[in-house]
Formats: structure tokens, C-alpha cells, sequence
């Protein structure tokens, strides 16, 4: 069974079935384990495309934050490779830290490992957003496009625009009407789509969640790493995403201020944090147009 299942193992809900069996499994070192990386490779007869596209998801997740557009993206002729952020899904903790800074090594090492001397374009939704920043302007070469999707940390938000609900204490039986809290709070802008397949992949996900005790994400960490970052840049959000609600018009200026290589944001109408979930179908567009830019 390929690893990409877990943990739903033979109960993997069939939308994750379809896609996670078509992977190939790959692993880099990370402290006393690996990261596991997931390929997918680019759906003929496309023309494929030269550069590897990069997705890093969000925190709290795994690949599957990634479930509605690996598909599509290749069928557009992109070669995926998504790992499991350290600490998360699959992947073994970081060798020391619990917050994205502690990821940037194992990260730059595994992908020095798997695309030697190979740029990709590289695309990250919300901690792994963030992350994304920061790891290109540690290492500018690794990426000739970034994306940011849902990122947070470019310090335009006056005060915490939500609040989460622990849920570890619990009972079981108790513990899925505080995710779908979550969800709500946090993820998805359209409550219809809480229960059922959402509501799946961020109970699996959130469960193995390694890393408790993140503090960048309410930082300017972000903006202050792309003035390092020597790409073009990107940025892709959900018209009510919950970090920002009414600081989202914002967030434009704020990406200017930060990068003379910013190319512009879009808004993803009727869509949440999790915007890639909630609308794939906008959100593909908007990334397939980036990408080509």
C-alpha cells in the first residue's frame, strides 16, 4: 500500500485513493528519519513541462492539502513533487525547532538531493507558504517562481482575526464537532463543505501534527524574507480568508513594499483560508496564469 494513504490505510476515501495511488514515494534525511516526498509525474499527451513544480502545504497538513489540484496541475503538464512537511503527515520531525525556521535545512538539503542543480517553481499554501519565503531567501537558487497561497506574516493584521479550539483533552466522541469548529473558523469560507471529505482529511491531518508550538506565522517573518528572495513572486488568496478579513485589501501594498519582484495577487471569489479546496477550479487558473507569466 503506498504510503501516500495514510492513515487512512484501506478506508482511504476514494477522491484520496485515486490520486495517492498514482505517486511515487521518495525520501530525504530529516533528523532521525525522513521527509517523504510524493512525485507525480505529468499526464500524457501534454507537452511536460521542464521545471518541477514544488507544493508545500499548509500547517497542521500533509499532501492532501493539495488533494483537488494535483490532477489537474498535471494534466497541465507539471511534475509534481510534494512532500510532507517535517513534523507532519508522513514525515519525521525536524532535527531541533518546531516552527518553519527549523525546516528550511532538511528541506534545502532533500531538495539539493532529488533536482540537483535543478530550479523548480515552488508554491506554498499558508505555514508552507511562509515557509517557502523564508527557504528562498536562505537559498535564492533553489526556485525560478514563487507562489504564496494563503500566507501569512506580512504584518498587516492589527490583532488575531480567529480562534482555534483544543481538542487533544477530549474524548473521541467529543473531538469532531471541535474540528468542524476549526474548519469553520479557520479553513473554509462556505459551510457546506465542512463535513464529508474536508472534515476527513483535517481530522487525518491534524492528528499527526508534530509541530505545537509555531509562533512565526503572527510575525512579519515573511515580509521580511522576500526582500532576500531574487524571483518573481506571486500571491494567491481567498476573498475571506480568515487571517485577514477586512486587512486583505492590504495585503497588495504590503507584497510591493516587500519585493520589487512582486507580480500581483488574486482574489479567489466565495473562498476561504483553504482556497485551493474550496474553489479548485478558480484557483487552478489563477496559478496555471502565474506559472506562465
Amino acid at each position: 500500500m503506498s504510503l501516500a494513504l495514510t492513515p487512512f490505510g484501506a478506508a482511504a476515501p476514494t477522491a484520496v485513493r485515486d490520486v495517492a495511488t498514482q505517486a511515487t514515494r521518495h525520501t530525504t534525511p530529516c533528523g532521525t528519519g525522513d521527509i517523504i516526498w510524493h512525485r507525480w509525474s505529468a499526464l500524457p499527451p501534454t507537452r511536460t513541462h521542464s521545471r518541477p513544480l514544488v507544493l508545500l502545504h499548509g500547517g497542521s497538513g500533509s499532501w492532501t492539502h493539495w488533494l483537488h489540484n494535483i490532477n489537474p496541475l498535471r494534466a497541465a503538464g507539471y511534475t509534481l513533487w510534494v512532500p510532507d512537511l517535517p513534523g507532519f503527515g508522513d514525515s519525521a520531525p525536524p532535527p531541533q525547532g518546531s516552527d518553519a525556521d527549523a525546516l528550511i535545512a532538511p528541506l534545502h538539503a532533500g531538495l539539493q538531493q532529488l533536482l540537483p542543480g535543478q530550479a523548480c517553481n515552488l508554491v506554498g499554501f499558508s505555514f508552507g507558504a511562509m515557509t517557502a519565503g523564508m527557504l528562498l531567501a536562505a537559498h535564492p537558487h533553489l526556485a525560478a517562481r514563487l507562489v504564496l497561497v494563503g500566507a501569512p506574516a506580512m504584518g498587516v493584521v492589527m490583532q488575531r482575526q480567529f480562534d482555534l479550539k483544543a481538542w487533544r483533552h477530549l474524548p473521541a466522541a467529543e473531538q469532531q464537532d471541535i474540528h468542524r469548529y476549526n474548519l469553520a473558523a479557520l479553513m473554509l469560507h462556505d459551510p457546506a463543505l465542512i463535513d464529508g471529505l474536508a472534515l476527513q482529511l483535517h481530522t487525518a491531518n491534524v492528528e499527526r501534527d508534530r509541530m505545537p508550538r509555531r509562533r512565526l506565522s503572527h510575525t512579519r517573518i515573511l515580509a521580511l524574507s522576500l526582500a532576500q528572495v531574487s524571483c518573481p513572486v506571486y500571491a494567491i488568496y481567498g476573498r475571506h480568508d480568515a487571517l485577514y478579513q477586512r486587512w486583505i485589501d492590504r495585503l497588495a501594498p504590503a507584497y510591493a513594499q516587500a519585493t520589487a519582484h512582486f507580480q500581483g495577487l488574486t482574489l479567489i471569489e466565495d473562498a476561504g483560508h483553504w482556497v485551493q479546496f474550496e474553489q479548485p477550479q478558480a484557483f487552478h487558473a489563477a496559478l496555471l496564469a502565474a506559472l506562465a507569466h
